[in-house]
């Protein structure tokens, strides 16, 4: 019988923080603190200084943060935004849900946008670009602010994937307009449950988007500013992801160790692409091992048949989807990578004979 490597062990990992969790449990249950109080200001507090910006404003998902930001934008009917051709769909939905136009742009062999092709589909539509920083390594920021500004165009960073990346000491989620931010169970810093946050250096986006979460009231006042949403991040989520917050930077640095591992043991592999970049300044976190492997579903099954758990995140581009209504304008790099795409576990929790199986799993399916 093979061995099983989870992708992500949750229960393992709230095994080695218990006593901290238990007490941010309890804090919230003694004291009633449900909805709306100090440890959702606390957490929104620190996640904006690990971020490097002034707000954080606490919501209900990775989305929530994504739909929040177009509005604060005043992104709308009419309006286009320019989106990579790579990533998960939300990102995309979220444009379509404000009732704006998707403009796709094809990714270069690190999944994220390709900067060289953005400016061939800006039109006078244009309003907004949504770079994403895929698995914890960041889009090319400096040239996409270049962009921005001589465009006149909004950027919203997707950085759900990237919490602690940054380039020259500037982290994800705080060049742009806002950083929109996941906590879904899995990811580096998750919850348990959904939950998500914008981060920004703007007064205005952080109060819109703080009144917007609970219906459009200002809750201070009463007053009502406009017809929101309820989607406001659950006070016992901060609780726990303030917790963690705190663990973030040495489960970065372990991600790292795991990285440079897979690197020693899988980097002579001809038939295999590698996530080790080489840009100066940037600085990359690992939220997941994705590689790319010329033999596609063949070496994906390999690795599930001998008990490794692999993600491969998206076989099928979501352009592709018919009922999503997408135009796809031709996206081979994005097409080339969604059949090769694997990502192997990488977990803070995960053991150092762990990494040394999946090692020796690879290596067999190539011998």
């Amino acid at each position: 019988m093979a061995r099983k490597i989870r992708f992500v062990e949750p229960a393992k990992l709230y095994k080695t923080i218990k006593e901290e969790i238990d007490q941010a449990y309890f804090e919230v249950m003694e004291k009633g603190d449900l909805i709306d109080r100090d440890q959702l200001k606390s957490f929104e507090r620190n996640l904006a200084d690990f971020v490097g910006t002034k707000y954080a404003v606490g919501l209900n998902s990775g989305y929530d943060a994504l739909h929040m930001s177009l509005r604060a934008a005043s992104v709308g009917e009419g309006d286009e935004v320019i989106v990579p051709a790579h990533t998960f769909v939300a990102t995309c939905s979220a444009v379509v849900n404000v009732g704006a136009t998707p403009v796709l742009v094809d990714v270069t062999k690190d999944f994220n946008i390709n900067v060289d092709l953005i400016e061939e589909v800006i039109t006078p539509r244009t309003k907004a670009i949504i770079p994403v920083h895929l698995s914890g390594w960041m889009a090319d920021m400096p040239r996409v602010m270049e962009i921005a500004s001589k465009h006149k165009l909004a950027i919203i960073e997707d950085a759900c994937q990237s919490l602690g990346a940054s380039i020259d000491g500037r982290g994800a989620g705080s060049w742009g307009l806002t950083g929109c931010w996941s906590f879904y169970p899995f990811k580096m810093l998750g919850g348990y449950g959904d939950g998500g946050a914008i981060t920004t250096n703007d007064p205005e986006v952080a109060a819109f988007a703080t009144r917007m979460r609970f219906n459009g009231e200002d809750r201070e006042t009463g007053e009502y500013h406009g017809h929101g949403f309820t989607c406001l991040l659950d006070n016992l989520q901060a609780a726990f992801l303030d917790v963690k917050l705190r663990h973030l930077p040495h489960w970065i640095e372990r991600r790292k160790q795991i990285a440079k591992r897979y690197y020693q043991g899988l980097s002579q592999i001809e038939d295999l692409l590698l996530p080790h970049y080489e840009k100066p300044g940037f600085d990359h976190v690992y939220q997941n091992y994705t590689l790319r492997s010329k033999q596609g579903n063949a070496f994906s099954d390999y690795l599930k048949e001998h008990g490794v758990e692999i993600l491969t995140q998206f076989r099928k581009p979501y352009y592709k989807h018919e009922a999503l209504g997408l135009v796809d304008r031709g996206f081979p790099e994005t097409e080339a990578l969604s059949r090769e795409v694997c990502s192997l576990p990488m977990n803070a929790e995960i053991d150092d004979d762990e990494i040394e199986y999946v090692i020796e799993v690879v290596q067999s399916f190539y011998r």
